[in-house]
């Protein structure tokens, strides 16, 4: 599924995490030049600097083929506007919205544009299941309740990690591997499996960042 997400703050940033996780062809936009600056690197999403309210920016993020959009910016202003130029102009199968003042809850509709509202008071868990309206990524999105991140990493052939088995890897602390990738199929993270070149792992971290695991492995 291609998906976007307007807004890079926590909750974007992390669903953005998670949906890569689970398989979404993911970009993720903002307008913060730092924020999109700290992101860069090892984020398992397409990064894009600029305005989501911009018809302009938003078809450069690939807007017309877009499956799903989620609007998740802390202004609700923008979030209406962004829904609305994402069904009415681009034409996003489906729409959902971040709703930041409950006041405004009752704007979030399909007039907007908005197929889904979704309350920023929920957890992470809801958020996503409400705006993906799957529970496929539930066990995912479970792991991203209470600060937990979702971080994935690829070894390839000058990695430091690659031919070491997993015992050998010294992991940040608060950090689990919870999977590996390999050939298209999940392998059961043994200690004594050893690391390929084209390993693609899933991390489970509550204190470790991006650049923490890349360091590790990379």
């Amino acid at each position: 599924m291609k998906t976007l997400i307007a807004g890079a703050g926590r909750f974007g940033s992390q669903a953005a995490q998670v949906l890569a996780a689970a398989g979404h062809d993911m970009t993720l936009i903002d307008l913060d030049d730092d924020r999109v600056a700290a992101l860069t690197g090892d984020f398992p999403a397409r990064l894009v600097l600029g305005d989501a309210c911009e018809p302009a920016i938003l078809e450069e993020a690939g807007a017309l083929g877009a499956d799903l959009l989620i609007a998740a910016t802390g202004d609700d202003e923008d979030n209406l506007v962004i829904s609305l130029l994402a069904k009415r102009q681009f034409a996003v199968p489906r729409v959902a919205a971040r709703v930041n003042d409950p006041d405004n809850a009752w704007l979030f509709d399909q007039r907007w544009g908005v197929d889904v509202a979704v309350s920023a008071s929920a957890p992470l868990i809801s958020l996503i299941q409400e705006a993906t309206g799957t529970a496929d990524t539930v066990a995912l999105l479970r792991l991203s309740r209470a600060g937990v991140s979702v971080i994935e990493t690829a070894i390839g052939p000058g990695s430091r990690a690659c031919g070491q088995a997993l015992a050998d890897i010294p992991l940040p602390p608060g950090t689990v591997i919870a999977t590996i990738i390999r050939d298209a199929r999940p392998v059961a993270p043994d200690s004594q499996v050893r690391l390929q070149p084209g390993d693609e792992l899933l991390i489970v971290s509550h204190d470790a960042n991006t650049a923490d695991v890349h360091a590790a492995f990379q």
